[in-house]
């Protein structure tokens, strides 16, 4: 039989990054070396769709340096035929050792490639199975052609993640791409809710304040207003005076004052439902943590806020990033998550009130 044409290691990783741009949901999976010699053993074996030949995780880690080497179609039929036989190894240096299997299944290849339909799998075969069961997109593996190039890569490339990616995942990469766009203009303009505009700064701190303002504030509050927004270097952008005069609110910029105030008229200046939201901004770090929770506590209680009527925001670009995963075991419990590339979704961390049937739907 005639095998497809096999890429280089390095070409797929290569593409990898290009294919699954900053955004992608669990995109360490698909991009890093692990996921470029998965999809390699794939085209190696000419495991495509629609030509009936599947492989198992099994397959990425005992494959060997010698034998991924040996690239023409006798060997590989050879080694495909053999490899599905119990106990069979192939001869040489093992790319990996028995305890890979785990990362190779369950990251690589189900949280990574199959959730992303650049993998299918087999249907009608157990999870517990150990047949072979995944083969690559066909579209997805044309990707790795090396005569496709440039401009024309490119295209297919746009043409394959909109046709394969669902509409939150192109929205998510979209978001984080037009962030990166805006953080590198020269200043960046914020309309507030009450139809103002400020200037930041360009960078991605701002990126992120101009998201809370203007995507977070009105998805979440009912009626909000921006009584703070500073900038790194605790230069002070907007200060609402009348608006802290009318709440008999106290705000003392010398104290450590969070990155953005936002507060929840509700319906009553007055009344109940008014909402401070205290925020800070994570481009690298900085997070809302236990420390700092009860710090900015202790200063809303100074300036004349009520304690049951605080909320706590730590706001970050994108879930999938280097400050959220740094950050995230630190990030205090009572407090809460939001990131401009979802905007429609909130994390909270509960500390320890009873679930509603409201958290449970």
């Amino acid at each position: 039989m005639s095998f497809s044409a096999i890429p280089s290691i390095t070409l797929i990783a290569e593409r990898l990054p290009e294919i699954f741009p900053e955004g992608t949901e669990n995109r360490n999976y698909v991009i890093r070396e692990m996921a470029a010699r998965t999809v390699y053993v794939m085209l190696y074996a000419d495991a495509i769709a629609g030509k009936n030949r599947w492989i198992r995780p099994s397959h990425v880690y005992f494959m060997t340096h010698e034998q991924a080497a040996n690239i023409d179609d006798a060997a590989r039929d050879e080694w495909f035929r053999l490899s599905i036989k119990p106990g069979y190894r192939p001869y040489g240096t093992r790319w990996y050792a028995d305890t890979t299997r785990e990362p190779v299944r369950d990251e690589t290849l189900r949280s990574g490639f199959v959730i992303c339909r650049a993998v299918v799998e087999l249907e009608g075969i157990p999870t517990t199975s150990s047949k072979p069961k995944y083969a690559l997109d066909q579209d997805f593996a044309t990707l790795f052609s090396p005569a496709l190039n440039g401009t024309a890569l490119d295209d297919a490339i746009v043409a394959w993640r909109a046709s394969h990616l669902s509409k939150a995942a192109l929205a998510r990469q979209h978001l984080v791409k037009q962030g990166a766009g805006v953080a590198a203009q020269s200043a960046i303009s914020v309309t507030f809710p009450n139809g103002e505009t400020r200037t930041l700064a360009a960078g991605p701190s701002s990126v992120i304040a101009k998201a809370v303002i203007e995507q977070f504030a009105p998805r979440f509050l009912k009626q909000p207003a921006v009584l703070w927004l500073s900038e790194s270097g605790n230069k002070v952008v907007a200060r609402d005076e009348r608006l802290a005069a009318a709440l008999k609110l106290k705000i003392d910029a010398s104290k450590a004052l969070p990155d953005i105030i936002l507060i929840d008229l509700g319906v009553d200046i007055g009344g109940n439902e008014m909402l401070v939201v205290f925020t800070e901004v994570v481009a690298s770090d900085g997070p809302i943590n236990r420390e700092r929770k009860a710090l900015l506590t202790e200063v809303a209680i100074d300036a004349g806020f009520d304690e049951k009527h605080l909320a706590f925001l730590t706001a970050y670009l994108d879930r999938a990033g280097a400050p959220f995963r740094k950050s995230v075991s630190e990030l205090a419990w009572g407090s809460y998550a939001w990131f401009v590339s979802e905007p429609d979704n909130l994390i909270g961390l509960r500390d320890g009130q009873p679930l509603k049937l409201s958290d449970s739907a």
